[in-house]
């Protein structure tokens, strides 16, 4: 894959404009600018794999299940979906927030405050 690169803008609150340039490798999908990150895989198969968890929870409250079983199992998801998103986290910050760093992009690190803000209630 060619090394690529890719300049952005913010415009700040205060109306300040940020523009900054990624080199490497990123792929442009529907959704724009999206890094392409070494986890990416990873994370898939870890959110199906949840995915098809919460389908059998689903399946066992339809077969009227023990209640206590079916909260067991769903303490489960809510774990693998919280791994998750420490892995996604884990390659945010070794990736986008280290070229926000070296940009100056403020922006980008008062998101990742939001998120992991949100992460963590």
């Amino acid at each position: 894959m060619e090394e690529q690169k890719h300049t952005h803008t913010h415009i700040m609150e205060d109306g300040t404009v940020v523009e900054h340039t990624h080199g490497g490798t990123h792929s442009h999908g529907p959704g724009g600018h999206t890094h392409s990150h070494e986890h990416t895989k990873a994370v898939l198969n870890r959110l199906s794999r949840a995915i098809g968890h919460l389908e059998s929870i689903r399946r066992m409250v339809e077969d009227g299940r023990d209640c206590s079983e079916v909260l067991i199992q769903l303490s489960a998801v809510k774990a693998a979906i919280n791994n998750t998103g420490k892995v996604i986290l884990q390659d945010h910050i070794e990736h986008c927030i280290v070229d926000a760093v070296e940009s100056g992009d403020h922006e980008a690190l008062e998101e990742l405050n939001k998120a992991i803000d949100r992460f963590m209630k």
